[in-house]
């Protein structure tokens, strides 16, 4: 399953971000556009709030067959039977959270250089999600990366890139060449009054790099 995963538009949940009155309908309307995974990414709830929310979003990503990755908590993402989880630096190392949810889940890594980026390969991961490449308002304390660190990071590890961080339709022209293998998305999708249509532009301007 994991040779398939296409990473091209990665949405990341933010309910506070989201022009619906439900995260169901934002995903669903974002898979409409043509995204095509989803992270879910709860950051101030509690435990069996983000459940019974991952266990709605994973009836609205597996009616379409696109994975659901879980951000942060592996406990959540085997409780619904995702399709992976992803971590940051600060969280569960890599190679343990591996070791908890076996090989046939995907697991992605946030990393910001090459270091950090040649040792989550190491460690099991699927792909990277590499930034922030801009300034961004959905994660005040995002380390930025430069896009010259982002080609040797390219360089250097042999899995699917996944850029993220203030990331727009007017910006994905900037990584041109690079060889990146998706872009995740959190505002330039989710807080869009038209999700659907905001999400096949961010597709097209992709599938142009």
């Amino acid at each position: 399953m994991k040779s398939k995963i296409d990473y091209s538009i990665y949405l990341v949940t933010d309910r506070d971000l989201m022009s619906t009155e439900t995260l169901e309908e934002a995903v669903e309307k974002s898979i409409i556009g043509g995204c095509t995974l989803i992270q879910l990414r709860e950051k101030d709830c509690s435990s069996l709030d983000f459940y019974n929310t991952a266990v709605k979003v994973k009836e609205i990503t597996d009616k379409y067959n696109i994975p659901l990755i879980i951000n942060d908590r592996v406990d959540i993402a085997l409780a619904v039977d995702a399709a992976g989880v992803h971590v940051g630096q600060s969280d569960i190392p890599a190679a343990i959270v591996r070791k908890i949810i076996g090989n046939d889940k995907i697991l992605g890594v946030s990393t910001g250089s090459v270091e950090q980026a040649l040792e989550a390969e190491k460690n099991g991961a699927d792909y990277l999600g590499v930034g922030a490449m801009y300034s961004t308002g959905t994660k005040k304390d995002a380390n930025s990366t430069s896009m010259n660190e982002l080609r040797k990071i390219r360089e250097n590890v042999s899995i699917p890139i996944v850029v993220i961080g203030g990331i727009n339709k007017d910006r994905v022209k900037d990584f041109t060449g690079i060889g990146i293998d998706g872009l995740a998305i959190v505002s330039a999708i989710i807080a869009k009054e038209d999700i659907i249509t905001a999400a096949q532009e961010l597709k097209t301007e992709f599938l142009k790099i």
